[in-house]
């Protein structure tokens, strides 16, 4: 949502018209404040979002998906006139995935916000079409960008894995941050295990970025239990976040209890562009599995893991890669597994998001069956043997609980040791601050 300069209009993104699979779709219109009137801009059957008034009023940015719009999807910025007319798209960035901020002070580009492996950069792009411009490409980890009413200066936080994230402020002109907060200077010095972004090649020589938190105090002549955390999405992706953050994973805390954690980023991930971002379509467990497999052999011939202390954890799509990986191999002494999907079938009849999982595998399960039986961890379950703990929040619409319990009574009925725990109230992922921290002792 935004208001023209002169406070007469407000331009909004809304769904067009409400229905079963809709969450990927948006439109943009306007409304005349004073008469309440509503004007129809952006209507086509790509999703349009984020819009934002030029300073002189008379033209419109705004997000454009593909069209139709997708899950693993392909958006970029386009300029309309504000009264309405065809859009002009401008260039794509890089991860053909981005967030606009505001219009620069001259009018003539939009500063906008991208994620970059991990990291992240700040962007200029011409509204003439020309090349982007990199603003900004920092050492450490921006997010949360904001850009000033005269489109001079931007605020931001800034944090990086050893530095808690503080606010700044800079220039457009001239990227060069300044502290402007000091939310967390009284914070204990405690002692964090450093980290580093590794990369390795999969299987198929594909190259596979990760983040490596050694333990605190390592020696290189020593080899310590590793632990595979797996993100959700599956187009998330691990960054250069301070590790003693509040996490379900606590990596912070595992570095202290001389543990080495490995975050990768396997193919799907969000952040290394849009091809990378589509490689696990209609192949969850395939080669994203082997590019966390090759990730941990990596790091054992590299001789920091021990091959015989290996766990593995994950939440959300992070459950269901741990639920397949304990069906895989039994390399992993424990696993810890978050609001799993571990049956493709039921995951697609009882989710919120009912689009999700046909737009991955590229139709509905009854059109594909071997398929989603091959790709879901429940009917792989035969050759689970790894002690493994279910974490699950109650009120989840987005994985329901039903999938924690496949897979629960699943295992237990193959008599592998298993516990499950059940958090009340909690949607897919926990918020309340006393079920975070009861996750996090759980996961120690």
């Amino acid at each position: 949502l935004d208001w023209s300069p002169d406070g007469s209009r407000v331009v909004y993104s809304h769904t067009p018209t409400p229905k079963l699979n809709d969450r990927t779709e948006s439109d943009i219109s306007s409304v005349d404040i004073e008469t309440g009137e509503v004007s129809a801009l952006a209507t086509s059957n790509a999703s349009e979002y984020a819009p934002l008034y030029s300073r002189s009023g008379d033209r419109i940015a705004f997000v454009m998906t593909d069209d139709p719009p997708s899950w693993v999807q392909r958006s970029r910025l386009a300029v309309m006139p504000a009264k309405g007319g065809e859009p002009a798209l401008l260039a794509e960035n890089s991860n053909a995935d981005l967030t606009p901020m505001g219009w620069a002070s001259t009018d003539k580009s939009i500063l906008a916000f991208e994620f970059y492996k991990t990291s992240s950069r700040i962007l200029s792009i011409p509204t003439n079409g020309k090349e982007i411009e990199i603003l900004a490409e920092p050492d450490a980890f921006v997010s949360a960008v904001s850009l000033n009413r005269t489109g001079t200066r931007f605020g931001m936080v800034i944090a990086d894995t050893d530095r808690p994230a503080e606010a700044h402020v800079s220039r457009v002109k001239r990227y060069k941050p300044v502290q402007v907060s000091s939310a967390n200077t009284d914070m204990p010095e405690l002692p964090l295990g450093r980290t580093r972004v590794i990369s390795w090649q999969s299987t198929d020589g594909l190259e596979i970025e990760g983040l490596l938190t050694l333990p605190v105090d390592y020696r290189n002549d020593e080899k310590y239990p590793l632990l595979l955390i797996v993100h959700g999405g599956p187009a998330s992706h691990y960054t250069r976040g301070f590790i003693g953050a509040s996490s379900l994973y606590p990596v912070a805390a595992f570095a202290a209890e001389g543990y080495a954690v490995l975050r990768a980023n396997p193919r799907g991930s969000g952040a290394y562009g849009i091809e990378f971002r589509a490689l696990n379509k209609a192949d969850w467990g395939g080669m994203d599995y082997t590019d966390l497999m090759a990730g941990v052999d990596h790091l054992v011939r590299e001789g920091i893991a021990d091959s015989e202390r290996l766990g593995v954890m994950g939440w959300s799509y992070g459950g269901f890669m741990t639920a397949w990986i304990i069906t895989q191999t039994n390399r992993f002494k424990a696993a810890s597994i978050g609001a799993p999907v571990a049956n493709l079938i039921g995951m697609n009849g009882t989710t919120d998001i009912p689009d999700f999982v046909p737009d991955y595998f590229g139709g509905e399960f009854w059109e594909l069956e071997e398929l989603y039986r091959a790709r879901s961890p429940l009917f792989q379950i035969s050759n689970a043997k790894t002690p493994s703990l279910i974490q699950h929040g109650q009120a989840d619409r987005r994985v329901p609980i039903s999938q924690g319990f496949e897979l629960y009574r699943a295992l237990k009925r193959l008599g592998v040791e298993v516990k499950m725990v059940i958090y009340p109230r909690s949607p897919h992922g926990p918020a309340e601050p006393r079920q975070v921290l009861r996750v996090m002792e759980g996961n120690m």
